[in-house]
């Protein structure tokens, strides 16, 4: 049967999801978004993307003969490519829904299927982005929290929970206190991700009262730290080091599990550039397993829209 000439991607966020528009041979034709009402447990959520969907059917002329399907990537576990068994948490309480048959019939019949947000990000770098062309690759994204996607033979590793790729969560330091968002203690993210960055700094300069630091004093986020360790600030410089020894850390280990072609690191943690990615080279080189110390660590290059084409390659195939 042959292929249809277009696909929609879905990007699901908490705050607006992103919707693309793509030729199913992965060119995006435009994208746009719209609010994501999360109000009453978020019952109108899959109605309004069907409903943004067929807005932009109508406005190109485009029939269910035309449309090939619509892919949705979700900030939750997924099941089967088409279930979201638990409730996502920052979607205010939405969940526990069979996606592909639900939205699927108010499209008329059209394919969905959907995604793991960090997986699907990790299909569009690996189909049209960083790593094109790998069949093996590991994608962190570094935002509000820790996301990963790891890719064995072109086929997104999910898992049999949905928890295939939670990269976020694994234990770096058993003796932390303090509690990640998912209730363990010592996750990957509470260091690595932009909140755990600035966490860990607050938590520095109160450990060190008279080292003077640009920061001290100020609101500051993730991107400040790295801009004060790139101007020279000793503190700042410090926390950068030991978030990137702990990512290094938590990627050999990967390494060794899955041995990548490579490792794309995205979110916006990843656009500090080299005064992350120098320390984080080093810091895995140090960990990682001798036959995995060559694997190139590189800056994810879809941005924002990875999430839509990932999308897309779960409708398209391989």
């Amino acid at each position: 049967m042959n292929m249809k000439q277009y696909a929609f991607g879905v990007d699901l966020g908490g705050t607006t999801a992103k919707i693309g528009l793509f030729t199913t041979t992965g060119d995006l034709l435009e994208k746009w978004e719209v609010p994501t009402d999360t109000s009453n447990a978020g019952e109108h959520i899959m109605e309004n993307l069907a409903a943004a969907v067929k807005a932009k059917m109508t406005e190109k002329g485009f029939t269910n003969d035309d449309v090939e399907g619509v892919g949705v990537g979700v900030p939750g576990p997924v099941l089967n490519s088409s279930i979201v068994p638990i409730i996502c948490a920052n979607l205010g309480g939405w969940g526990k829904h069979n996606v592909s048959e639900e939205m699927g019939a108010m499209l008329d019949g059209m394919k969905v299927l959907v995604g793991n947000d960090a997986n699907v990000a990790a299909l569009g770098e690996i189909w049209m982005g960083a790593a094109k062309g790998c069949r093996n690759a590991v994608m962190v994204t570094l935002g509000t929290g820790v996301g990963g996607g790891v890719i064995v033979n072109g086929k997104v590793i999910d898992g049999v929970h949905g928890a295939g790729g939670e990269i976020g969560h694994i234990t770096v330091n058993r003796h932390e206190t303090a509690t990640c968002g998912c209730g363990k203690h010592g996750c990957l993210e509470q260091y690595s991700s932009a909140t755990g960055v600035v966490r860990c700094m607050k938590k520095l300069l109160d450990e060190n009262p008279d080292t003077p630091c640009t920061l001290r004093g100020t609101d500051f986020a993730a991107k400040d730290v790295f801009d004060a360790a790139r101007k020279g600030d000793a503190l700042a410089a410090q926390e950068v080091t030991e978030m990137a020894d702990i990512l290094g850390m938590a990627l050999a280990s990967i390494a060794a599990t899955t041995d990548p072609e490579m490792f794309m690191i995205g979110g916006g943690v990843a656009r500090a550039g080299d005064v992350l990615f120098a320390p984080l080279n080093e810091s895995y080189r140090k960990y990682a397993f001798r036959s995995c110390r060559e694997t190139p660590i590189k800056q994810a290059t879809l941005g924002n829209d990875a999430g839509m084409y990932g999308a897309v390659r779960l409708i398209v195939g391989e």
